[in-house]
């Protein structure tokens, strides 16, 4: 039997030609609704990246190794960062990490540190129509105005002050104005998070390391460290801290994300956890995947659910963004966030999920800069309590363990 043709007079075909052409065309002008309010949020106050890996890009390229010059970024770079595609993703301020590898022990991680503070700061003067060094917070906000990118200095992994405290200030002096505590192995005065626990946590050394910090108004970042580090970090701090490039551990069980128990601590201290997008630290089906075929890779959708993960357990006062490009090889960066110029769509993603301008804003940047910002008045009041710190670790813990 053959099934009958149904015909629809011509009047109502055309009308739902209509309708399906109005809901097209509804369905555009909701997307374009997105990214101008994206647009709007970020022409109004900076978005500000926690962590760039640009300086050791520069420092690894296999052709012309350190070379500022020949990783031109007014081209396209073979990395995540160049100057057309930071325009295009609207970043208004940026900490650029001055990572040192633990390896570096062997050879001086503080000579290390300072090769790394050169790079960058060759590139921010590169391109002064572009960069500019900032030292505090009132220059993010006076250099995004001036429609440049507010750049920040901040060090990756506390083995870089070789257990002293007249480095760390000197450091600070240089521009730095955050020091991950750890990166990949312990330090002499605190556990990382991906290592085997040595001291429970910080020593009295590393109590003494935060409490400087606060001194100088140098952000404490707590990325790469132990939960009992973080713990203690934060019983220690007069200040806000930040973790510059973290996930959720509540949404994926890595060692290096950060637990809830201590995502329930930042409203009470100030902080931020800047979320990362290291696909192996924001999807846990490819953290977890086991089999044959290719795991499912991390995406946008992924770091869009962690930030909305922290915004849940610690609230919208306490979320920002930290990416981690050129800092994420081998691998690729989740999709649909392949690089520097893609931070708009992840937040008209957010857009879509009902996200207000107000707490966008406080996202892309206005989070880290408050709590930047009581960091410097806590220095203010600490400085005029006490002067700077003449502690050695072997004062304080009886002499330094072996690095590993």
């Amino acid at each position: 039997m053959v099934a009958p043709v149904i015909r629809f007079p011509i009047r109502c075909a055309g009308l739902f030609l209509l309708l399906a052409l109005s809901s097209v065309t509804s369905s555009c002008a909701q997307e374009e609704d997105h990214a101008a309010r994206v647009r709007r949020v970020l022409s109004a106050a900076p978005l500000f990246d926690g962590h760039n890996d640009l300086p050791w890009a520069i420092r690894e390229q296999q052709a012309a190794p350190h070379s500022v010059q020949a990783y031109d970024l007014r081209r396209t770079t073979a990395g995540h960062t160049d100057i057309a595609r930071l325009r295009a993703g609207m970043v208004g301020a940026q900490f650029w990490s001055v990572y040192v590898d633990m390896e570096s022990v062997e050879v001086g991680a503080a000579r290390v540190q300072l090769e790394q503070i050169d790079i960058a700061r060759q590139v921010i003067r590169a391109y002064p129509d572009v960069f500019e060094q900032a030292y505090g917070t009132a220059d993010v906000e006076r250099i995004f105005a001036s429609n440049r990118i507010g750049s920040v200095l901040g060090m990756e992994g506390g083995h870089a002050i070789e257990n002293s405290l007249g480095a760390l200030r000197a450091f600070y002096d240089l521009g730095v104005r955050y020091m991950t505590l750890t990166h990949s192995g312990n330090t002499d005065w605190a556990d990382s998070a991906t290592d085997d626990p040595e001291h429970g946590g910080l020593t009295h050394f590393g109590e003494e390391v935060v409490r400087e910090m606060n001194r100088l108004g140098m952000l404490v970042d707590l990325s790469h460290t132990s939960a009992e580090t973080m713990n203690d970090a934060l019983d220690v701090t007069e200040a806000p801290v930040i973790f510059s490039h973290s996930g959720a551990q509540g949404l994926t069980g890595h060692r290096r994300n950060v637990p809830d128990q201590v995502l329930q601590r930042l409203p009470e201290n100030g902080g931020v956890v800047m979320v990362v997008f290291y696909p192996w630290h924001v999807s846990e089906a490819l953290r977890t995947h086991e089999g044959p075929g290719d795991p499912p890779w991390a995406t946008l959708d992924d770091v869009a659910d962690h930030i909305e993960y922290v915004r849940a357990v610690a609230g919208p006062d306490h979320v920002g963004l930290g990416s981690d490009f050129d800092g994420m090889e081998p691998d690729p960066p989740p999709d649909g966030l392949e690089d520097v110029s893609k931070f708009p769509a992840l937040l008209e993603e957010l857009s879509r999920r009902g996200w207000s301008e107000d707490d966008l804003a406080k996202l892309a940047g206005g989070n880290v800069l408050r709590a930047w910002r009581a960091a410097e008045e806590v220095a203010l009041r600490i400085r005029e309590q006490r002067g700077p710190s003449n502690a050695t670790i072997e004062g304080l813990d009886a002499g330094p363990l072996p690095q590993n």
